[in-house]
């Protein structure tokens, strides 16, 4: 016998921290430096691991959950759902494959649906509402998995980045580009692209100009006051900037800020802030 009916699991590029809610499990990725390894779990000193990479001279990377780490978030469950980071850039997704397959396996009459988030942070988790809302409606699995699918075309990522400088340690972006902004004093804004990859749109001065931009790009992909969830690393200022030019138009929008964790802050590095949104 299964001990719950439903779970949901998403590895911790979500920036979210389960409460000891059974429903629901993340999975830390890690990043590695030739020096330390950092676990992206609750007891992460997020801002000292990104002050620390900031000094790091040599070549940063990060990895993915195994199988196992997967295996044992699912707990028993009967039905998982499973979102993972972008396959584009980790290996997240092909893992949590290869444990749906061995969970199915091991459990007959289990059901696993890997979701390939195309994105990370903030879209991941609007996925995760939207799992938790139709499962709360009691949507069978395959009526649930189907609107997703769905979901997912209506779902965008934004983000602004001062630095650049770990996406281009990790091969990325080009070096060039890294030492550009550097130089410069830019704010790259880009988006997740519908391959999955990091696209860059725009280079602006100063981080007002750059949410300007990125809040200018969410209304040519539909947004109109529906849901946005902002997450920032030791940027608030900037994220509450973005909120508050929101709620100018659409004062009924749906908002949340939250810190990044240990994953997204590593990409993002600090003052980056992702925003996920319904268009």
């Amino acid at each position: 016998m299964f001990e719950t009916k439903y779970k949901i699991v998403a590895d911790s590029s979500s920036n979210l921290c389960p409460n000891n809610d059974s429903a629901f499990a993340t999975v830390p990725l890690k990043i590695l430096t030739s020096e330390k390894e950092y676990t992206d779990d609750n007891s992460l000193d997020v801002m000292q691991m990104v002050k620390e990479l900031a000094e790091c001279q040599g070549k940063t990377s990060t990895s993915c959950p195994n199988i196992y780490d997967w295996l044992s978030s699912f707990d028993n469950a009967e039905c998982v759902f499973c979102i993972t980071i972008t396959s584009a850039l980790s290996g997240a997704y092909e893992s949590a494959m290869q444990a749906k397959q061995e969970y199915e396996k091991k459990n007959p009459g289990a059901k696993v649906h890997v979701f390939d988030s195309l994105s990370t942070g903030p879209e991941i988790a609007l996925i995760i509402e939207r799992l938790s809302q139709n499962i709360q409606k009691e949507m069978d699995f395959d009526e649930i998995v189907k609107d997703i699918e769905t979901y997912q075309k209506h779902i965008h990522l934004f983000f602004t980045l001062e630095s650049v400088q770990n996406l281009a340690r990790n091969g990325r972006i080009h070096p060039a580009m890294a030492k550009i902004v550097g130089v410069l004093n830019l704010r790259i804004v880009g988006e997740a692209s519908d391959e999955g990859t990091l696209a860059p749109l725009h280079k602006c001065r100063g981080s007002k100009r750059a949410v300007q931009k990125l809040f200018a790009e969410m209304k040519t992909k539909g947004y109109q006051g529906t849901k946005v969830r902002i997450d920032h690393c030791d940027n608030e200022t900037s994220a509450i900037s973005l909120k508050n030019l929101i709620m100018t138009e659409y004062p009924n929008a749906d908002i949340e800020i939250k810190p990044c964790r240990g994953l997204c802050s590593y990409y993002a590095e600090q003052g980056g802030i992702l925003v996920g949104f319904e268009g």
